[in-house]
C-alpha cells in the first residue's frame, strides 16, 4: 500500500517558540528540524511494523523547508514544493507528524492557519478548519482516509472533532499561543511509533472525514487589510477589507 506522511515543523516535541520555525536561520530551526526527522521515521518504522512492504512519501509540508534531506530513512521524501499534496489521489492513507491546531485555538503551541503571521482564519463551507482539515477534507475528497495525527494535545483533538475514529500521538501539551510542555525526543519517538502502527492495523475502522460536499465556499479572512493582488483575483468575492471568499465545485482550485 502507498502511504503519505505529510509534515510541518510547529507540532513536534521541543518547538516552542516561533523563533525556532518561522526563521530561514538554519542554527534556530535545526534542533526541531532534527526532531521532526525522528519523528518521520519512527513513523515510517510504525506503518513497516504493519505493513513491511509499505510504499511511503514523506512530504516537507513547512514553508520554509523543516526536513534535512538525508535524515529520512525508510521513505521517500518528496520535492519542497505545495504540488507535492496534489497527488493525494495516489495514495491509501494520509497521515500527519508535527501537526499544529488552526489559528485561534486556545492555548494551541504555534497555532496557525498556513501562515502564521497573515491568516486569522479559514472557514470551509461555514465550519472552521486549520491545515488539518483542509488537507484532511481534500484526501477524503478523492477517497483517501486520514488515519493518523502526531502533534500537540490541541491538534490531535481538532483531528478528533473532524474524523472521532482516527489514531493520535500527542507529544506536548500546550499551555499557551509560545508555551508547552513536551515529551523527550526518545519517549515522542515511541509514542509515534505505536500510534501509527495502530493506525494502519485499523486503517478499515478509520472513515474518510465527512460533510463537506461541493459546492465549496471558502471564507478566507487576514490579519490586515488586502493587498491588490488578493483583491483582483478571478472568482473571488470581497466582503471586507480582510475578508474574502472563493466559491468552486473544484476542490483543487482551493488554497488548502
Amino acid at each position: 500500500m502507498r502511504y503519505f506522511i505529510l509534515t510541518d515543523l510547529e507540532g513536534v516535541a521541543g518547538n516552542h517558540s516561533f523563533a525556532q520555525t518561522r526563521t530561514k536561520d538554519l542554527a534556530a530551526k535545526e534542533p526541531g528540524m532534527r526532531q521532526l526527522a525522528k519523528e518521520v521515521n519512527a513513523c515510517i518504522e510504525g506503518i513497516r511494523s504493519v505493513d513491511a512492504d509499505a510504499d511511503i512519501d514523506v512530504w516537507d509540508g513547512h514553508g520554509s523547508g523543516g526536513i534535512f534531506p538525508g535524515d529520512i530513512v525508510g521513505a521517500n521524501l518528496l520535492p519542497h514544493t505545495v504540488k507535492q499534496f496534489k497527488k493525494i489521489p495516489e495514495y491509501q492513507a494520509l497521515l500527519f507528524v508535527g501537526q499544529h491546531a488552526m489559528a485561534g485555538t486556545p492555548y494551541a503551541p504555534l497555532r496557525h492557519t498556513y501562515s502564521s503571521l497573515t491568516v486569522a482564519y479559514y472557514k470551509l463551507n461555514g465550519n472552521y478548519i486549520g491545515e488539518f482539515g483542509g488537507r484532511a477534507v481534500t484526501a477524503a475528497h478523492f477517497g483517501v482516509p486520514t488515519i493518523f495525527i502526531a502533534g500537540d494535545d490541541k491538534a490531535a483533538h481538532e483531528a478528533q472533532i473532524l474524523i472521532p475514529e482516527i489514531e493520535t500521538a500527542v507529544v506536548k501539551w500546550g499551555k499557551g499561543e509560545e508555551d508547552a510542555v513536551s515529551l523527550s525526543s526518545e519517549v515522542a519517538c515511541d509514542v509515534i511509533r505505536e500510534g501509527a502502527a495502530r493506525a494502519v492495523r485499523r486503517m478499515d475502522q478509520i472513515p474518510l472525514l465527512q460533510g463537506f460536499e461541493p459546492p465549496f465556499r471558502l471564507e478566507i479572512r487576514y490579519y490586515e487589510p488586502m493587498d491588490r493582488e488578493r483583491r483582483q483575483k478571478p472568482g473571488v468575492t470581497i466582503i471586507d477589507d480582510r475578508t474574502l471568499v472563493i466559491e468552486t465545485d473544484d476542490l483543487l482550485s482551493l488554497p488548502l
